[in-house]
């Protein structure tokens, strides 16, 4: 795999004009929100960026992308023992997502550690309770009414604890996700096994349990096996009736449904600018089926366009520069 660096071309595409006038210092003390749910809440890339550079140092070799990020966000990267395939990392994720199904037990285990409020931002969604069965509307009006205790106990420990609660017929968890709280760089578990769909915007998205979803809510640092690589070289350019889904089924062909365990998989090359983002999200969200721990492509025009029309160009202009 290619090592992240951007040309000046590149900077200037994701930054606009006089990219090369910014200091990452300064570009990086900029307060940019998580999200615009929660504008108290900032991306803290200038952490990542001391993170990153101590463990540049440590290994004296060049990172790839999403050892960027994951080794970005170690809870001590000068002590922390890395090596891939074997020792297990302590990481601090930036947020929690969890579904209506596994949320409950999670919810149940977070309030009894005592705690007034959650570490990190964190949501529920209803979304997997609802089953399919005559139609929308129908289906959802059944899912609030057998499910009417689960959503009421959801909804009020969610608002106690600081937790974003999205309703039933809110949508689906892996989509509002990139919507609204994946970006580049980010650092997500969900405990939904299509999480990985968030690597369409460049972030590290985890499918998790509802334990680990508990450590990270609690503060406690969040234990991952170091993640293997593999490095999937994009040539040529979608056409004719070719989608992105063709992508990952010849991945998968290839790799088998047990190929990816224990790695992160990198798409890069030429080939990945022909792809819209949530093509590319339809692809990560895939690599589950490999067995993949997740699944990432790098920052491009496509999840800068992607980003601004969902209101959120701040967070995709600081992230740039860590790729340097």
């Amino acid at each position: 795999i290619v090592n992240n660096v951007l040309s000046v071309t590149a900077l200037q595409l994701a930054l606009g004009t006089g990219a090369r006038r910014f200091h990452v210092s300064s570009a990086f003390s900029a307060k940019v929100a998580m999200s615009r749910f929660e504008p108290a809440s900032s991306v803290n890339y200038g952490k990542m960026h001391e993170n990153i550079n101590i463990v540049r140092r440590r290994l004296g070799r060049p990172l790839t992308l999403s050892e960027k990020i994951v080794y970005g966000h170690l809870d001590d990267p000068a002590g922390q023992d890395i090596e891939r395939g074997r020792t297990y990392l302590r990481l601090r994720p930036d947020r929690v997502a969890m579904q209506d199904a596994t949320a409950q037990m999670a919810m149940l285990q977070f309030i009894s550690s005592g705690l007034p409020r959650v570490a990190v931002p964190s949501t529920i969604h209803c979304d997997h309770l609802i089953e399919a069965q005559i139609g929308g509307p129908e289906d959802l009006q059944r899912a609030k009414e057998v499910n009417e205790e689960v959503y009421n106990f959801l909804a009020t420990a969610a608002a106690k604890y600081g937790v974003g609660f999205w309703k039933p017929g809110s949508g689906i968890i892996h989509q509002i996700i990139l919507e609204n709280y994946a970006y580049p760089g980010v650092m997500l578990i969900g405990t939904d096994s299509h999480t990985p769909n968030g690597g369409g915007l460049g972030s590290i998205c985890i499918g998790v349990g509802g334990a680990d979803a508990v450590d990270v809510m609690a503060g406690i640092p969040w234990e991952l096996k170091c993640p293997n690589v593999i490095g999937v070289k994009l040539t040529g350019a979608l056409s004719g009736w070719t989608s992105p889904k063709d992508v990952i089924l010849k991945v998968a062909g290839i790799l088998t449904v047990k190929g990816g365990t224990g790695a992160i998989v990198e798409y890069h090359g030429p080939g990945v600018d022909s792809i819209s983002c949530t093509g590319m999200a339809t692809i990560c969200n895939m690599g589950a089926e490999i067995g993949a721990t997740t699944s990432i492509f790098p920052y491009n025009h496509r999840m800068k366009t992607y980003m601004e029309k969902t209101g959120r160009g701040g967070q995709s202009a600081n992230w740039v520069l860590l790729l340097i």
